[in-house]
């Protein structure tokens, strides 16, 4: 595993880590966590490492608004949080799949996957859909993603929009992160472009919707509209949670849940077929 940093076109700092098979790689993999993950959260250094061992060049990273570092006991950066959009995480998607054009990355001229976590299934989404055109995708996978970029209370978003933001406490460290009112301003400016839904009807790539009958965060009917709109199937894990059925934090080592057994088959299935 490599450890890396690279900065977006805001000065801003990309943390990332890369996982190199030991034979020739079939394809390139960037994974992408969710709203308040990391790259270091529960299944994905795990997911990322058994992929890798698949045969695929894996980069986890933590998106440049994340608030996170490498002190992954704490969001060390909330100011940094506060400043989180849909548009600077479709940025920071793009910031990586360069870096990898432009071999600052390895995996340039390999097949090309997206996969994301929950919100970070939504980014990746949007990231296919809006630059449909100009990106060379071989396919996007969403893990318990989102179908909509708002789905926030009106009392909330107004609350947000009069005050300049919103507190949102973090159940895993007890911190009261600010959200800031762009997040939703960009929205209200952009409406098209954070359609996820219809943004999805134009990816180009094969698409493969991953979703936990049992996640109570993200119900089974959002995978099954995202499936829908990619005309698609919806693989739904039987008891599949949020985060497949793993403790945080998760490691290599860690024994791995039947969920997120399924969802690695799926995956490397789905890869398999995709990767030319």
């Amino acid at each position: 595993m490599t450890s890396w940093t690279i900065q977006n076109k805001r000065g801003l700092d990309l943390i990332g880590d890369s996982h190199t098979p030991d034979n020739e790689p079939k394809a390139c993999v960037i994974l992408l966590h969710g709203l308040k993950g990391y790259k270091d959260y529960g299944f994905i250094p795990v997911m990322a490492h058994d992929l890798c061992e698949s045969g695929c060049i894996v980069h986890r990273f933590n998106s440049s608004t994340s608030g996170m570092t490498n002190e992954i006991e704490t969001f060390a950066r909330p100011d940094l949080f506060e400043l989180d959009t849909w548009n600077r995480q479709v940025e920071d998607m793009r910031c990586v799949i360069e870096a990898i054009a432009n071999n600052k990355l390895i995996g340039n001229g390999l097949p090309l996957f997206l996969i994301g976590h929950s919100r970070g299934g939504g980014t990746a989404l949007l990231t296919a859909g809006r630059h449909h055109d100009e990106l060379s995708l071989s396919g996007v996978i969403t893990i318990n993603g989102v179908n909509t970029c708002c789905s926030m209370e009106q009392s909330r978003q107004d609350e947000m929009l009069k005050n300049g933001f919103i507190v949102s406490e973090s159940a895993r460290t007890k911190q009261a992160l600010r959200v800031s009112s762009g997040w939703m301003s960009e929205q209200l400016d952009d409406p098209e472009g954070h359609d996820i839904l219809a943004l999805a009807k134009r990816i180009k790539s094969a698409v493969c919707v991953i979703q936990g009958e049992d996640d109570q965060v993200v119900k089974s009917e959002v995978g099954i509209a995202i499936a829908n709109a990619c005309s698609t199937s919806c693989h739904l894990i039987p008891g599949g949670d949020h985060v497949l059925n793993m403790r945080n934090p998760s490691d290599i080592a860690s024994d791995r849940s039947q969920q997120l057994l399924m969802v690695l088959e799926i995956i490397t299935r789905f890869i398999s077929k995709h990767a030319r």
